[in-house]
């Protein structure tokens, strides 16, 4: 009796287009930010741009990519603010080099505004592959489809989680293991505004829960730490939760 050989034909999905977008991403952002890093590498992160989307079966690359272009220095613009809104408060800021080259958040909102741009160019994955390489390299995880305002400053970075149909007004603030999420988790919702609204002037400490596409924080407020928030709050409000903590002095 002759063996036979079975054979299982699976879907290519291309997995090391992950490396290449996270390579893609990093050039982006170094041409965004170091005009002598742009003249030597912008047209090889133009090609990488047209490579990955081929190979995504995307049509009308080049049209992309000159659509792409005209927000960089929009873009740039709204990054300059974020950093400016780190360095003003956060008193660990020494710099505004300092936030450029070192902080997380930055780097994650950087990644999002460059994703989100895209996403509204309707370029289909590479937008979702950009924003999951920033979530490995940051801790962050902002959704492209997150509406953020000017002057976003998130303080850390670890463990944030910001939903797709988040919208998030001016000046806000965000610190470590914050969720901004849904209430429910059903594919029937997928059109469905989902995730809170955070109004201008917000600040949200380490850990805080806002869940709920009608939830509505209002400006101005502070939401504690460790707050779980599913109704609207008031402007001007101030959220905490009350600490059992219970302190001894010892002998």
């Amino acid at each position: 009796m002759k063996e036979t050989e079975e054979k299982v034909l699976f879907e290519n999905y291309r997995m090391c287009l992950r490396d290449a977008v996270g390579d893609f991403t990093k050039q982006l952002i170094n041409n965004l930010f170091d005009v002598n890093h742009l003249s030597k590498s912008g047209e090889r992160t133009r090609l990488n741009f047209l490579k990955i989307l081929e190979r995504l079966s995307v049509e009308n690359g080049q049209d992309l990519w000159t659509n792409f272009e005209d927000y960089f220095i929009t873009i740039r613009q709204k990054l300059d603010l974020d950093a400016a809104a780190a360095e003003k408060n956060d008193p660990a800021a020494k710099s505004l080099e300092e936030v450029y080259l070192a902080y997380p958040g930055f780097y994650a909102i950087a990644v999002h505004r460059l994703s989100h741009q895209l996403l509204k160019l309707k370029v289909p994955i590479l937008p979702r592959m950009m924003s999951e390489f920033a979530h490995s390299t940051t801790g962050t995880d902002i959704h492209p489809g997150a509406e953020i305002g000017d002057s976003f400053f998130i303080d850390h970075a670890t463990g944030i989680v910001i939903g797709e149909t988040t919208i998030i007004k001016n000046n806000v603030q965000i610190f470590q293991g914050v969720t901004l999420g849904g209430i429910q988790v059903k594919k029937s919702l997928a059109a469905a505004k989902r995730h809170p609204t955070i109004e201008s002037g917000v600040v949200i400490y380490a850990n805080a829960t806002i869940l709920g596409g009608h939830v509505l924080i209002g400006e101005n407020s502070v939401i504690g730490a460790n707050v779980c928030i599913m109704e609207s709050v008031h402007k001007n409000s101030v959220v905490t939760v009350e600490s059992k903590n219970k302190i001894f002095q010892r002998n």
